[in-house]
């Protein structure tokens, strides 16, 4: 299934543009929360569903598999589409400010996942039950096939609320798949993915994908903005417990808290993993014959630095796969964002990738020594994410011992929270006019506070020679431009950078960085 299809697979109709029901089912009346099945011991919090998850990382893991049969088995994209949660028995109907659909199985969504119901502290699981689905009748002519149907749990959630418009729900979080979940602010579109933990990232030995495979969702009190998730996290080396307190509007932020309980020792577990696409360009358009300007759902790895260095890191879609790391100690920040934020930058009516949110990590309490490690993938076209970025610690998790770490993740248009530096616009490269082997950078910053009087600035090399570099106020444009052409020589790599500074050398911007491969 192509990348634009699973995202489309992930998310809902507006509201009244869900699909008509079969009559026989539109009598079907909503159960109580009592129908679900028997309550958990009361009241239901997170160490309970940490000793759950301890309890989980004594056991040998066994990946949950559901067979799809009936209706729900073979499903193409339109009609795995074209299955729907029946809004009339949204469980949260009298809610008002929020909305909870359930997620069938089907298609590439073959891992059951079980749902419970928390109201008042009680939580009761909510089995699969194709009664609360409608099938669109221009797909299933004949009605849907459930004789053989057993429990194949469901393939996850989305949420909804009153985000964009009075009256109209939209959905702005979802969890399907893996440990992947993704969320919208007001004003954005979904883009980029955030996970549960990465585990062996661009390893050669493979990645590991833990799942999700319980929930249990809070039913919000009247008048709440947050809604309250906990989940199990489990796979050949880790089960985890999670907390997110999601609070949708301009900025959506959710609130994490995780234990880990490691099966083995942990060296190269990734915490707050966030997961995007990036094809091309105007600083990285590599063999590209394409009409769009640029490509991606972010353009860039942003950093606050424990030490309070800002950073940014353009993103690429490499030869081959590249890995970079940034050591920190307790670091304040760090996020894949889109900072194209206009029409012009990408012509495209259909992909409107200038609406794609930017998501920003900050942790809470202190993380300690370890690195941001940025993760790039080869890629050919938009259908699949190829980028990744999470945090590494540098200590080891050790197998049987309870770690536990916190953060805010904030889907936004930009990072909720910035330090007063001016910001990369945008780069361009390309082969020197000059000479066949140089290369051209041209970093356009804003121009902001330099109207006056142009900074001074530090461009560098770890190989190679930086040559014929100046800069120049680009008032019409409201950029102050920096040029530079760097001379490779023989190098394969080399690491480029470049900051505006005052006359004693302080930081007036954040810091570029990229890195040139032969």
């Amino acid at each position: 299934m192509k990348r634009r299809q699973f995202l489309n697979a992930a998310t809902a109709l507006a509201a009244g543009g869900s699909l008509a029901a079969i009559p026989a089912q539109a009598q079907t009346p909503a159960p109580s929360p009592e129908a679900y099945g028997p309550p958990m011991p009361e009241p239901f919090g997170f160490e309970q569903v940490a000793a759950l998850a301890a309890e989980r990382a004594q056991e040998v893991y066994v990946q949950p598999v559901s067979e799809l049969v009936g209706s729900f088995a073979d499903l193409n994209y339109d009609q795995y589409r074209a299955i729907r949660f029946r809004r009339d028995l949204d469980p949260w109907a009298g809610s008002k400010t929020f909305g909870i659909d359930l997620l069938s199985p089907g298609s590439i969504f073959y891992e059951p996942v079980q749902i419970n119901l928390v109201r008042d502290g009680v939580a009761r699981p909510i089995p699969f039950d194709p009664a609360l689905l409608d099938f669109d009748p221009s797909h299933f002519p004949d009605g849907p096939d459930l004789k053989t149907i057993g429990n194949m749990g469901w393939s996850g959630f989305r949420v909804r609320t009153f985000l964009n418009r009075p009256g109209v729900m939209d959905e702005f979080l979802v969890f399907q798949g893996a440990s992947y979940f993704r969320a919208v602010a007001r004003g954005t579109l979904y883009g980029l993915s955030a996970r549960g933990l990465a585990i062996k990232t661009g390893s050669p030995d493979g990645e590991e994908f833990p799942l999700f495979t319980d929930f249990w969702v809070h039913e919000p009190k009247p008048g709440a903005d947050t809604v309250r998730i906990h989940a199990i996290l489990d796979s050949k080396s880790v089960a985890a417990a999670f907390q997110f307190d999601v609070t949708p509007g301009a900025v959506t932020m959710v609130r994490t808290r995780l234990a880990l309980f490691p099966r083995v020792d942990l060296r190269e577990t990734g915490l707050a993993p966030l997961t995007s696409m990036f094809w091309f360009s105007p600083a990285s358009r590599r063999a590209v014959d394409d009409y769009r300007p640029a490509c991606h759902d972010s353009d860039g790895l942003q950093m606050h630095t424990g030490a309070g260095q800002t950073l940014w890191r353009g993103l690429m879609s490499p030869r081959n796969l590249q890995i970079s790391s940034f050591m920190d100690q307790d670091p304040q920040g760090f996020g894949l964002i889109q900072r194209a934020r206009d029409f012009e930058s990408f012509q495209d009516a259909e992909a409107m990738y200038h609406l794609r949110p930017s998501a920003w990590i900050e942790p809470e309490g202190d993380w300690g020594p370890g690195e941001v490690r940025l993760v790039e993938i080869p890629v050919e076209n938009e259908f699949n994410d190829n980028i990744v970025s999470y945090w590494v610690p540098k200590d080891v998790l050790v197998r049987g011992e309870r770690r536990e770490f916190r953060y805010r993740l904030s889907f936004s248009a930009l990072p909720p929270s910035d330090l007063p530096l001016a910001k990369v616009r945008q780069v361009r490269s390309g082969r020197s006019i000059n000479v066949e082997t140089t290369r051209s950078y041209i970093i356009d910053f804003d121009l902001g506070m330099f109207r006056e009087t142009l900074p001074n600035f530090q461009v560098s090399t770890s190989e190679g020679r930086i040559v014929h570099s100046y800069i120049k106020a680009l008032p019409d444009q409201n950029a102050l431009r920096l040029a530079f052409e760097f001379e490779p020589g023989r190098v394969q790599v080399a690491e480029l950078q470049a900051v505006l500074t005052d006359p004693d050398g302080l930081a007036l911007s954040e810091t570029w960085l990229t890195r040139w491969t032969a």
